[in-house]
Parts: C-alpha cells; structure tokens; sequence
C-alpha cells in the first residue's frame, strides 16, 4: 500500500477513536439524566465513526475484514 495511504488511514483512526469517546459521552449524559434511550447525536456519532472506520480499512486494503 502506499505510505501517504497508510498516513491518512491513521489519522482517520484518531477521529474514530474520538467519535468514540464522544458517543460515550453523550451515553453517560443521557443515562445521568435518566433518560431511557439513545440520543440521538449519539447514533449520529455512531453512524460518522462507522463510515470513517470503513474508509480507513479501505485505505488499508482489508476491506474484506467488514
């Protein structure tokens, strides 16, 4: 693969894991406020952190691992 590929897959690594982090947040938020489901900013993270974690894997030429 090549390198510059390999740099940004990386970095589209890091804005997964903060994605993460940030539905995690808004899980605990809600669940501190008693609230009985998910927010709905919380899927919308889940949703952008799912997209970037496939691109990243398509960067990476493991798509297959889906």
């Amino acid at each position: 693969m090549n390198a510059d590929f390999d740099d940004l897959a990386d970095r589209l690594d890091l804005i997964s894991e903060e994605l993460a982090d940030r539905a995690i947040e808004l899980l605990k938020d809600a669940v501190r406020a008693g609230q009985s489901s998910r927010p709905a900013a919380e899927k919308q993270l889940t949703q952008a952190r799912r997209a970037i974690e496939k691109a990243s894997h398509l960067l990476r030429g493991d798509a297959d691992e889906d």
